[in-house]
């Protein structure tokens, strides 16, 4: 059996993977240095740290019936190296990021940033991005418009 659509009609979500090296420090001026060790623990180093981190880019939008496609690659790339790459690779995000002057720069603040830069590309509607900051940590923001359900809290908690 074929199944035929017109292709405008179809949406399809793209995923592009990049990738950039950059460092900081998890250190809130607000905070005495024991309580940014006690919350951040060697992450606070005075020296920093860094990470080769690994940004996906998901769009979606409707098939183009003239090119198959929803977005140009070259477009997203250019907009991502634009808005994202130039301003964070191979950057000390504390010291050359103006987002992170004040702002600690933990990766979940890092991926807000990065879906506030990458909001507006023209050809396709941004969905999410993830970062993956190391192997065993990656996180995720699809804007402020995608909430999920919260967890159904216990009402009525045992007596112990």
């Amino acid at each position: 059996m074929e199944v035929r659509a017109n292709s405008a009609e179809l949406r399809i979500e793209l995923g592009r993977r990049y990738h950039f090296s950059a460092s900081h420090r998890l250190h809130a001026a607000h905070l005495t240095d024991e309580e940014n060790f006690r919350v951040f623990g060697k992450c606070n180093n005075p020296y920093g740290h860094g990470h080769n981190y690994v940004l996906e880019v998901s769009v979606s939008g409707p098939v183009d019936p003239a090119t198959g496609m929803i977005a140009n690659l070259a477009d997203l790339d250019g907009f991502v190296e634009k808005a994202v790459l130039q301003v964070f690779d191979h950057k000390s995000l504390n010291e050359d990021v103006a987002a992170f002057q004040e702002k600690v720069p933990t990766t979940e603040n890092v991926c807000i940033d990065i879906y506030e830069r990458l909001k507006n590309f023209p050809h396709a509607k941004l969905e999410h991005v993830r970062i993956e900051e190391t192997r065993n940590n990656s996180f995720e923001y699809a804007g402020e418009e995608f909430t999920r359900e919260p967890v159904a809290s216990n009402a009525k908690k045992e007596q112990r």
